[in-house]
């Protein structure tokens, strides 16, 4: 296994990354969570906002930078963003990105980030705000099915295709064109099976929050 590789799966443990991991995160909080009510991404889960815990797991991926796109209440969305990074040691990796055109949908999200991303990456993670229960463990076994040769990878939970997307950066210009809602979809539908997927035990690989009455913590079995 490369150096580089072992020095990410040990910064999933808590230390810290340095410049050239090769990986960077893209977190998409730029909706109005309109199913919600509004506010969605602010909303208390487990003591803290609730994008803070999307927050905390792409900074736990050795990812430099993460980068997380805001578009509706972009103000108070970064400073929860950044005190979750604060908190999580990890102020230093995060960039905060504006979606001028967010209202058009997901892709426009996407674009944003894919447009400030350093060049020589090796993969990039695409993270959703609203899914703050993503379990740790996973982001070693994604990247090793990028390194094995697979275009992206995704997590999965009794067959049920989960997020992240750990997507190869030969994707990356295919990312860049997301238009609409459908932000990565179409190009996850074009890989078909190329797409690896790696079976979690976690159910919090699907658990994302739509309504009020989602705030709860996913069921567990």
């Amino acid at each position: 296994m490369p150096d580089q590789h072992m020095r990410g799966r040990r910064n999933m443990t808590g230390a810290a990354v340095g410049l050239g991991s090769g990986y960077a995160a893209i977190l998409l909080a730029a909706g109005a969570g309109r199913r919600f009510g509004g506010g969605k991404l602010l909303a208390p889960w487990r003591g803290a906002p609730l994008v803070a815990g999307a927050v905390r797991a792409a900074l736990s991926t050795p990812s430099d930078p993460v980068i997380v796109v805001t578009g509706t209440d972009p103000g108070t969305v970064g400073d929860a963003c950044r005190a979750a990074a604060e908190d999580r040691g990890g102020a230093g990796r995060l960039r905060l990105v504006h979606a001028a055109d967010h209202a058009e949908g997901m892709g426009a999200s996407l674009r944003a980030g894919v447009a400030v991303l350093p060049t020589g990456l090796r993969g990039v993670f695409v993270f959703l705000g609203d899914m703050p229960d993503i379990p740790e463990e996973i982001f070693a076994s994604l990247i090793t099915a990028l390194e094995a040769g697979a275009p992206a990878a995704a997590p999965a939970y009794k067959g049920r295709r989960g997020h992240p997307v750990l997507f190869s950066a030969a994707l990356l210009p295919d990312l860049a064109g997301a238009a609409g809602d459908a932000g990565a979809r179409e190009v996850l539908a074009i890989l078909g099976d190329r797409l690896a997927r790696v079976e979690s035990q976690d159910p919090g690989v699907l658990f994302d929050v739509d309504r009020p009455e989602d705030l709860g913590d996913p069921p567990r079995g």
